[in-house]
């Protein structure tokens, strides 16, 4: 059975506190960071590890492109480009940006898969506006764009065997503040946000397995951040958009989050407006008293949460990734795109 509480580890190993901590039933997920991360074969050890203590257990990572990925050049991944670089392309050249966008939602899901991650937690569909910390992770500065953009990306993640995850509902990127390290308002009316910055998730509702609130209080709307919002969550995303998805907290650990109280109100809040995972990262003693604040409430939905499922190929790893033709191709793709935005 899948629990409620997504958490991490300190190190590439697991430690003793950390096998203690999986067998817990409430703890459903897992995320790796880059600290977790050595080498794909290191990576796929570290998973299998994880498996035989917990086999019913997601595992997820942020790997979008450009500057937020876990999985690095350095250890022995493909390099992907930020997705602003993609809209970019596209007001020239649509067709081959869309084929880029395909290429690299195809290799990232392939590559993460072959480590045994489940999924990454992608894509941004958040416009590139004022947000300090969306920007270039965005595709574009409008829906028009971004729609066709992350459609093709998403196709390519689903041709892997990766499920989708869309970020951050209703929109972040409308908004100053960086939400991991300060409270996030929004000013606007619920006509404006719909009007703009929902286009997106809207469009691309058939696309996406998985939604991830916002940290932002729309504070015209609602007085809750969206992920702890009943008016965002059951209102709009459940009822309005009929969203039957997987919905994911973002990070309780973050600073726009602690208006709801300590770990364990975070995580009773986010469940109770009607998400179906919390996430806790970074923060080991905050992880334990959110899991001590979920242990009289029920388990999630399970059919819901296994498509979050990743098709992981039954491989063995021993030393650089090899995963055959269509990945050779690929990462050849990507690699010139890459060199040609680099002179």
């Amino acid at each position: 059975m899948i629990g409620a509480l997504m958490l991490d580890v300190a190190g590439t190993t697991l430690c003793s506190e950390d096998i203690e901590l999986l067998q817990a039933p409430q703890v459903g997920g897992l995320i790796l960071f880059a600290r977790n991360i050595e080498s794909p074969a290191q990576v796929r050890t570290l998973t299998n590890h994880i498996r035989q203590i917990r086999p019913d257990i997601l595992i997820a990572v942020d790997q979008e492109g450009g500057r937020v990925r876990r999985l690095k050049p350095e250890h022995g991944f493909s390099p992907l480009p930020a997705m602003g670089r993609l809209g970019k392309l596209y007001q020239t050249q649509p067709t081959q940006a869309l084929q880029l966008a395909t290429t690299s939602g195809w290799l990232m899901a392939t590559e993460v898969l072959a480590v045994g991650i489940d999924f990454s937690f992608a894509p941004v569909l958040d416009i590139d506006e004022i947000s300090d910390v969306i920007g270039d992770r965005a595709f574009a500065q409008n829906p028009h764009d971004i729609i066709p953009l992350a459609r093709a990306f998403m196709q390519g993640m689903k041709q892997a065997g990766m499920a989708t995850t869309g970020k951050h509902f209703p929109g972040h990127g409308s908004v100053k503040a960086d939400s991991h390290v300060a409270a996030a308002i929004d000013s606007r009316s619920f006509a404006e946000i719909e009007a703009h910055d929902m286009q997106t998730f809207q469009a691309l509702m058939p696309e996406l397995d998985a939604i991830m609130p916002a940290h932002v209080i729309y504070e015209n709307v609602d007085a809750h951040p969206a992920g702890f919002s009943p008016f965002w969550i059951q209102q709009i995303l459940r009822q309005k958009l009929g969203f039957d998805g997987v919905l994911f907290s973002d990070d309780l650990s973050m600073q726009a989050a602690c208006v709801a109280g300590g770990a364990d109100a975070r995580i009773q809040a986010a469940l109770h407006a009607g998400c179906d995972m919390g996430l806790v990262c970074n923060d080991r003693a905050a992880a334990c008293i959110a899991l001590d604040g979920l242990k009289d409430l029920a388990l999630p939905n399970q059919t819901r949460l296994e498509k979050m499922r990743g098709n992981i190929p039954h491989i063995d790893i021993q030393q650089a990734l090899d995963l055959g033709q269509q990945w050779q191709h690929a990462k050849a793709e990507i690699d010139k795109f890459l060199q040609s935005i680099s002179t």
